[in-house]
């Protein structure tokens, strides 16, 4: 069973919030648009002691997110935080989830602040590691392995030719391509890379909602006989049920999602009805460590498998590594393999991926100690809450 809270109470004394932006070399583009910079928001909390947390909370959308974000937790939520006096990540989680929801109904904003709190949330569950002096890993799960499988993300189909290789030189063996540009030749361009793939190596797709259910059973039926490990957001996550599993009845390949869900409620929903079978919280989006926690032992317990999404920052990354050895189970961690250096800068000579396997920290908590001096130049906004 995890030992989930400090030995005894703390109180949180300070609130630090970074926001960055770094710019693209090249955009990053999806289904539904395209990223110009990479932003980030970076929190650190500290206890009267002295102990202190890194988290991270999801910016990347809108254009204006990331400061956002930061404004966000200054103005709205950090006064909830200070002086509270926190007995285990599980309990801080509820009860700042319980406290917000009137103000993020109110304001329609529910994604910015479960987004907030779950950076709050994986900072709180650092520090709690780091007091006990494990990896957060082993603050979850004592027998935790020291390496998780892993997968190359963020390639844009027409830019597989370049970006593959050279996330084979990184040591990735897998890889994820985005699709839901033009339909014919995202289909041809998935043979195409298939066929060219080397010996242990496997593809998977990742539409990000772009289909309509007609238009996702054409993409399925033109890819037949192709062993793609899974197609990801082949629908938009608020189209009904029954279309769903429609589409889960017709297809080849297994099912995936759950980065657009929000609340472990919706999780459930999903992993009983059977439609997906790859569940993909993002700790940084929803949840933090605790929620992410609770939905991924919901799914393996139900035979669904547990991928954690992710696309931002170092430390995000890290925590989506930690839990998803600590929860267990045959999951995969994805890596973008865009140039990143919000994401890479935390890994001392990039990120550790060896054989296709993403090496954790044997140090407590997350294994980070600061941001590197060198992210500085992005830093666009800062805010220090006592």
């Amino acid at each position: 069973m995890p030992r989930d809270g400090p030995t005894r109470m703390t109180s949180i004394t300070r609130i630090q919030a970074w926001a960055f932006r770094s710019p693209t070399i090249k955009p990053v583009a999806t289904s539904f648009g395209i990223m110009h910079d990479r932003p980030a928001v970076i929190v650190r909390i500290e206890d009267s002691d002295g102990a202190f947390g890194w988290g991270e909370i999801w910016a990347n959308w809108p254009a204006a997110g990331a400061e956002h974000r930061v404004r966000l937790l200054e103005m709205d939520i950090a006064h909830l935080v200070l002086g509270e006096q926190i007995s285990s990540p599980n309990e801080f989680f509820h009860k700042l989830d319980s406290q917000t929801r009137i103000r993020a109904v109110q304001c329609g904003e529910i994604g910015p602040f479960a987004q907030v709190i779950a950076g709050l949330d994986i900072a709180i569950w650092d520090m709690t590691a780091r007091r006990q002096g494990l990896p957060l890993r082993r603050l979850i799960r004592p027998d935790s392995p020291d390496s998780v499988p892993a997968y190359a993300s963020g390639i844009q189909i027409s830019a597989a030719e370049d970006l593959m290789p050279t996330a084979r030189a990184k040591g990735h063996q897998r890889f994820k391509l985005k699709v839901g540009f033009d339909m014919q030749a995202d289909i041809a361009a998935v043979h195409r890379i298939q066929s060219e793939l080397l010996k242990n190596e496997f593809i998977a797709c990742d539409a990000n909602q772009a289909w309509t259910l007609k238009q996702a059973k054409v993409f399925i039926s033109g890819i037949s006989g192709l062993p793609l490990h899974w197609l990801e957001e082949p629908l938009p996550v608020y189209n009904e049920n029954a279309e769903w599993m429609d589409l889960a009845d017709c297809a080849t390949i297994p099912l995936a999602g759950g980065e657009n869900m929000i609340g472990e409620a919706d999780f459930n929903r999903a992993i009983e009805s059977g439609n997906l079978s790859v569940i993909q919280p993002d700790i940084a989006k929803w949840g933090g460590v605790t929620g992410n926690l609770a939905v991924a032992r919901n799914a393996l317990a139900n035979g669904r498998r547990y991928f954690p999404h992710f696309l931002g920052a170092g430390i995000g990354l890290a925590a989506s590594a930690e839990l998803l050895a600590g929860a267990g189970g045959n999951g995969l961690l994805e890596v973008d393999v865009n140039d990143n250096p919000l994401r890479s800068a935390f890994f001392e000579g990039g990120e550790p991926i060896f054989n296709g396997s993403w090496l954790c920290s044997e140090k407590p908590g997350l294994g980070i100690e600061s941001i590197p001096k060198q992210l500085l130049q992005f830093q666009t906004l800062y805010t220090e809450i006592t």
